[in-house]
């Protein structure tokens, strides 16, 4: 697998488009390194989390075009995207990711709000008298 494998992403309003190739283990997030993008330790572990599962950690250089939502929504977009180019490389993998919850497209979106209401389900104050 010399070439380079696409997969995208979602989660919330994040879109995550991820690239990866065979080499030492780099992950690039919009042209910066994922511990400088990531700040948490949390949020790093959701980005590694499909590659430490199947113990494949340095393995891969992985270079991700995200945007969108908030930091929360764009970790986990690149995770989903990162697990589903694994699935493509090898069809095994998904027996591991699969259980973890790691190709499952999180379908929570922010309900609209809606007129005469002052958020989606909170209504505006009522007075009968």
């Amino acid at each position: 697998m010399s070439s380079v494998t696409h997969a995208i992403g979602r989660r919330k309003t994040s879109v995550a488009r991820v690239f990866m190739k065979e080499g030492g283990g780099s992950i690039t997030i919009n042209n910066r390194d994922y511990k400088e993008y990531f700040s948490t330790g949390t949020l790093r572990y959701k980005v590694e989390q499909p590659l430490s599962t199947l113990e494949l950690l340095g393995n891969f250089d992985i270079k991700v075009n995200v945007e969108g939502g908030g930091i929360n929504g764009q970790a986990e977009a690149v995770r989903l995207g990162i697990s589903r180019i694994l699935c493509e490389i090898n069809a095994d993998n998904r027996k591991l990711l699969k259980p973890e919850g790691l190709l499952t497209r999180d379908p929570r979106m922010v309900e609209r709000k809606k007129f005469g209401q002052k958020k989606a389900r909170k209504k505006f104050q009522f007075s009968k008298r």
